[in-house]
């Protein structure tokens, strides 16, 4: 038996699967913002239940905001900040009396794609996290490839490519820098770019159920959008070739992204055809957790 664990800024989600994949239990509470202390009990509590209501013991991956830092051993690069500077998969470990892997939440969205979901059979699978922030996940052959920096498919933090002069020199981004991808093609970016142009503020979903009714505005957004996420795209493309792209996080349920970005990606790629294929995620928003279980190895390994 596999457990994942989710954590996330505000929900940490645990699911046990059976060695074939099937969901067995699955639980989830709010997270303990702030309180770092509390979020390894509450992880720890979360697994000693699902083995309670199970009867017996699983191994134990956790996908995390961030990534544990090769050269120090603790969690950098996290927007649940509390985290940052703590040695997580060392405190886990003593927690729960065995060995646990952790791996960055985008890296455990891919894996699960590419072991069982929307990626399945493919060699090289790449996975977008385009919700909240944008960010990527790496799996070849069906291992996820974390890098010797630990920032393999941070995406999200490149500068957004071939920028016209209208998106020089970007939003300012949290990490300290302007015009990274994350400004432009998370929810609150498609929300920014639509309140500059419109005087209006509206979330991303508001605005996509506006362009579905026509309204001139959303749709110009959404084209915006669509034109920023193929240059970002075709970049990776040119750097990557991967056999598919999976989109997930909330802009991933635009489905006329699935259409219009690969027919404007081949303007941008370094080929003469493209055949990638662009899709959205089996599993949902059960992917992340799902992709922490399968840190242990793939259906019947």
């Amino acid at each position: 038996m596999r457990i994942g664990v989710d954590l996330g800024g505000t929900k940490i989600e645990a699911i046990a699967l059976g060695d074939g994949g099937q969901e067995l239990a699955r639980r989830r509470v709010a997270t303990p913002r702030h309180d770092y202390d509390a979020t390894i009990r509450t992880i720890a509590s979360l697994v000693d239940a699902i083995e309670r209501e199970l009867g017996r013991q699983g191994s134990v991956g956790v996908g995390m905001p961030g990534a544990l830092s090769p050269a120090s051993g603790l969690v950098k690069n996290a927007n649940s900040t509390w985290l940052i500077g703590h040695a997580i998969d060392r405190d886990l470990e003593q927690a729960l009396a065995r060995p646990v892997r952790c791996a960055n939440d985008a890296n455990c969205f891919a894996l699960s794609e590419a072991v069982d979901g929307a990626g399945a059979g493919a060699r090289v699978v790449f996975g977008v996290i385009v919700g909240t922030g944008t960010g990527g996940g790496i799996v070849v052959d069906g291992r996820v490839l974390t890098g010797l920096n630990a920032i393999a498919g941070e995406w999200g933090h490149n500068p957004l490519p071939w920028p016209r002069d209208d998106e020089r020199p970007g939003p300012a981004c949290y990490c300290g820098r302007s015009g990274c991808l994350e400004t432009f093609l998370s929810g609150p970016g498609l929300a920014r770019d639509y309140g500059e142009r419109n005087g209006i503020e509206l979330d991303a979903s508001e605005i996509t159920a506006r362009a579905a009714r026509g309204e001139d505005a959303a749709l110009a957004a959404l084209g915006r959008y669509e034109d920023r996420m193929s240059r970002a795209l075709a970049s990776v493309l040119n750097l990557l070739d991967p056999d598919v792209v999976v989109l997930g996080g909330g802009m991933s349920q635009v489905t006329r992204l699935y259409e219009q970005v690969p027919r404007l990606w081949q303007a941008w790629a370094f080929s003469d055809r493209v055949t990638t294929v662009l899709c959205p995620p089996r599993h949902g928003d059960s992917s992340g957790v799902r992709g922490a279980a399968w840190l242990w190895g793939e259906p019947g390994r």
